[in-house]
């Protein structure tokens, strides 16, 4: 490792106009491979490492991607801490309360600005891992020594990954320039895409990774990502596109997988081994949990920095049994608030019992029955949304009509999904729903809250990525 960081240092002292093509390249490897933890137990080479070396070792390429999942799991969109965006979101729509003594949430307030260093924060690291995803990519293209099989593996997982970081910056900023490649001139003076422009490049990179993922797991705790993640993600950019036979045969891809098998037991599906689990982030040490166990639950009021809205707690349906396995009520006699607990464990324990799942298998029923219901099968429909209302131990639907069903689904996705990585907001967002609900329940919401702000550095840096979102 101080062979990466001795070249990084010497990168860094660089000015931009000396900075390669080759040498921003280097930089994204030195910090891919920095990240490396246990995801994949793999010694780097003893000797001096430089970008060519890294892709001609399986070993250190994995550890290259390796660490690039670390710094996911860590740090930007998908970390389970308090700047993911699973807290972020849930406090800009509607799952939780902010209650954090010492500092204010601007998304809580729906106070965003352009110098919000949350809103940086999620803009940089994302990017930054879409630069580390390319790095791996042309450092793979370029290599002549690691087997086909291997190397396409690592394609697609570096491909993937670049699209579904793509598409939450898509969602949550509006239009954005997609990256690919490590060029630091091209990527300084890149421009703003439409949305649908946005669009067609995740799908093209999606429809590539499936192509070049293995069928089966690299690893048998699904750390991984495998054929059905790429798809699982494609059924859902399919459904937010409005592409309703193509996210139908993309969920059925995922579901009929016989690697899948529907879970029944509450308890046991966020659970390291859950047979649902489609991809999911190791914690970094061998006794750790799930950062989101650690953040959300506590034992004694008022929460340290979080706890779920008592409205939403109280939305649940009459016998739900998602309210009694997947929330806790914490009560000092007087006041009562409460906090997730889809994660049961705190803290560490002799031997890790949950990480971090990213994707599962309730949402591909979930995109199915949407699917369906908009192409006029509301059988088929009925019957996906009845696998997730059964198991929450709920009574079949009773909805007769497509807009009934419709109804009845994104009431199941924010009960089924709540607090998972922004589903709420983003349900809200894609059905045309935010400001009917969140102008009632948060003060203060805008119609243009539907967009973050574009950060103010990067506009003054590059103006190429004006003009700012309306409203700020």
């Amino acid at each position: 490792m101080i062979y990466i960081l001795i070249i990084f240092k010497k990168l860094l002292h660089k000015s931009a106009k000396e900075l390669t093509a080759n040498s921003c390249f280097l930089i994204a490897v030195c910090l891919t491979l920095a990240g490396c933890d246990s995801f994949v137990e793999v010694d780097l080479p003893a000797s001096q490492l430089t970008a060519k070396t890294v892709f001609e070792d399986a070993g250190t390429a994995n550890a290259a991607m390796a660490g690039l999942y670390a710094k996911m799991r860590d740090g930007g969109l998908l970390n389970g801490n308090s700047n993911g965006v699973s807290c972020n979101l849930g406090l800009y729509a509607d799952e939780f309360d902010y209650y954090y003594a010492y500092d204010v949430s601007n998304f809580y307030t729906n106070s965003l600005f352009p110098g919000e260093l949350g809103v940086n924060d999620i803009w940089n690291k994302s990017y930054s891992q879409i630069y580390s995803a390319n790095a791996v990519l042309e450092g793979l293209d370029n290599s002549i020594s690691i087997a086909e099989a291997n190397k396409k593996q690592l394609q697609g997982e570096a491909i993937f990954v670049r699209a579904l970081l793509h598409f939450y910056l898509l969602n949550l900023y509006g239009d954005i320039p997609y990256i690919t490649t490590t060029d630091y001139l091209l990527n300084s003076k890149v421009s703003r895409m439409p949305a649908d422009k946005i669009y067609s490049l995740i799908l093209m990179d999606l429809n590539k990774a499936v192509e070049l993922l293995s069928e089966d797991y690299v690893s048998p705790e699904r750390i991984l990502p495998n054929r059905s993640t790429a798809t699982a993600l494609l059924a859902r950019v399919y459904l937010y596109m409005g592409m309703y036979p193509e996210a139908s045969n993309a969920a059925s891809s995922v579901i009929n997988n016989p690697l899948y098998i529907w879970e029944t037991d509450l308890d046991k599906i966020f659970l390291k081994g859950s047979s649902t689990t489609i991809w999911q982030f190791m914690p970094n040490t061998s006794d750790s949990n799930t950062a989101e166990g650690s953040l959300y639950i506590f034992t004694s009021g008022p929460p340290p920095v979080v706890g779920l809205k008592p409205e939403f707690v109280n939305a649940f349906e009459q016998g739900d049994q998602r309210k009694t396995h997947w929330t806790t009520e914490v009560t000092d006699g007087v006041s009562t608030w409460y906090h997730a607990s889809k994660y049961k464990q705190q803290s560490t324990t002799p031997s890790s019992v949950e990480y971090s799942i990213v994707f599962r298998l309730a949402e591909q029923y979930l995109i199915r029955a949407e699917a369906r219901v908009y192409q006029g099968d509301l059988i088929g429909s009925k019957e996906d949304l009845n696998r997730i209302r059964t198991t929450a131990g709920l009574n079949p639907t009773n909805a007769v009509t497509a807009e009934d069903i419709k109804t009845d689904i994104l009431n199941q996705r924010r009960f089924e999904l709540f607090t998972e990585f922004g589903q709420r907001f983003f349900d809200l967002k894609r059905t045309g729903k935010l400001d009917e609900i969140l102008s009632v329940s948060k003060p203060g919401w805008n119609t243009t809250d539907s967009l973050w702000p574009l950060p103010a550095l990067e506009l003054n840096s590059n103006p190429n990525l004006n003009p700012q979102n309306p409203g700020y």
